[in-house]
């Protein structure tokens, strides 16, 4: 049985039908058939690399047994999802100024620089060189960063007291 809306709102609706297909032991071969799709079609939206359609929603509706717009309202959503992040990106701090093996965990494209604030000035201060400080400190504030500080406990390396004092904050 397929999840509420509300309770998957922004996740791609590929995801959701692979998900149910694995649960239901099918294939997306399968699925494509039993609906008169091409396989080609159900496997690009399993892949997040295609979007519902209207008609297509209607189809997987009766498969699945939900509300014709239900998978309209879910690309919708996820759509949505998509364009806030991106917008939310263009605050972004000027990405080429950091070393990616600072961030070798992640990929620093896809980093919220707002939700992740402490972590990524705790990330810089212990293993950042000048240049990047420095473009930390212009991106969030001199303020920011010292408010940041003040909640981030056990630093791991020495590096990170050295810089604030060397820093100023």
């Amino acid at each position: 049985m397929l999840p509420e809306l509300e309770k998957i709102k922004g996740i791609h609706p590929g995801y959701i039908l692979k998900r149910e297909l694995k649960n239901r032991g099918l294939k997306g071969s399968q699925l494509a058939s039993s609906i008169g799709e091409h396989k080609q079609t159900i496997s690009a939206i399993l892949n997040r690399k295609r979007k519902i359609t209207p008609i297509l929603s209607i189809k997987l509706s009766k498969t699945f047994d939900v509300d014709q717009d239900y998978f309209m309202l879910l690309q919708a959503s996820y759509e949505v999802n998509a364009v806030a992040a991106g917008s939310a990106n263009k605050n972004k701090s000027n990405l080429g100024k950091f070393r990616q093996i600072l961030f070798w965990d992640t990929d620093i494209n896809t980093i919220d620089w707002e939700k992740q604030k402490r972590t990524i000035i705790k990330r810089i201060l212990e293993r950042g060189n000048d240049d990047e400080i420095n473009e930390l400190i212009s991106f969030y504030g001199k303020q920011t960063v010292s408010a940041e500080i003040k909640q981030i406990n056990n630093p791991r390396l020495a590096r990170f007291d050295q810089n604030i004092i060397h820093h100023e904050l």
